[in-house]
């Protein structure tokens, strides 16, 4: 039996690919992709008479295959389902590192599944507190209950935006550019900063758009989110590169970081840098820098 270690609630997630709980082939050996994590569904992607042979192929798949320091959260069917407690029960007996919480609109919604999985974990004698959380907002009570949702628990790592459901109840759809979800997409970001926890964007569908899908990645970049949810394998390598911090923006936190070091000691709060005012607020966005391009085994530095 496979003995996986202990997740860890901030680690890189730049990827994190679906995969059918129900399809043993597709989730035997599905780290040879490269995501940084992995999401096995016994939600959407499982049909109502199929829940419980996918839950004994979920089991199964995280005892027997060794995934390696790849992540592998569960996505459980929705709190307004009969299915979710036994989701639960059977994510903590087979060590998954953590559980997504489908369709969350609430604080309330998160410590349902928190108490269920603290009676898992106590009932299959696993470490308290092993297990993880996340939560996928999909509607508009959600996205505005983002930052309570956020905060609810300390096994909270992060919050992502389901877009098919959201668009849905928001009565748009889709947009080439994704405008239509701005609006979310930014409170979402706003909510996780101010809980401390990641963000993830949701799913782009369309595996024939390889521009939009580039667009969009980037402009998740830009807006703070920590990473994408995706739906194919070759999607993959598109976000790992351009998540992926430039040599140029490497140098310029290494000299920020150095500068910052270098002036506190002096007692200097304002100074420049290559030209431009710096001071300590500059400071945590140059330590992300350096520690992504550590992450993403592009940085030998002793930083």
């Amino acid at each position: 039996m496979i003995q996986r270690k202990k997740p860890e609630r901030f680690r890189l997630r730049r990827t994190m690919i679906f995969l059918s709980a129900q399809k043993p082939g597709l989730i035997k050996d599905p780290l040879i992709y490269g995501a940084d994590s992995l999401m096995l569904d016994l939600e959407d992607a499982v049909a109502e008479n199929q829940k419980d042979a996918a839950r004994f192929s979920l089991y199964h798949a995280l005892k027997t295959v060794d995934y390696g320091d790849t992540e592998v959260i569960v996505r459980i069917n929705g709190l307004d389902t009969p299915h979710w407690r036994e989701d639960v029960r059977v994510c903590v007996a087979a060590g998954a590192d953590g559980v997504r919480i489908a369709k969350c609109e609430s604080a309330g919604d998160v410590i349902a599944v928190e108490k269920a999985v603290e009676a898992a974990e106590e009932e299959f004698r696993k470490e308290k507190g092993r297990t993880l959380l996340m939560a996928a907002l999909e509607s508009p009570k959600g996205i505005l209950n983002a930052q309570e949702i956020a905060a609810a628990s300390g096994r909270m790592f992060g919050i992502a935006i389901s877009g098919g459901d959201l668009r849905r109840t928001m009565q748009v759809s889709p947009v080439r550019g994704g405008i239509e979800l701005n609006t979310a997409r930014g409170l979402v970001v706003l909510a996780a900063r101010a809980a401390g926890v990641q963000c993830f964007d949701t799913v782009f569908t369309d595996l024939n758009d390889e521009e939009g899908f580039r667009a969009e990645v980037l402009l998740d970049k830009q807006m703070g989110f920590d990473g994408k949810s995706l739906v194919n394998p070759r999607q993959i390598a598109a976000v790992h590169e351009i998540y992926a911090p430039s040599e140029k923006e490497i140098t310029a936190a290494e000299k920020i970081v150095r500068a910052v070091r270098e002036n506190a000691a002096k007692g200097v709060g304002v100074f420049t840098v290559d030209g431009k005012m710096i001071d300590i607020a500059f400071l945590p966005g140059a330590e992300r820098t350096i520690a992504l391009a550590k992450a993403c085994g592009m940085y030998k530095g002793e930083l």
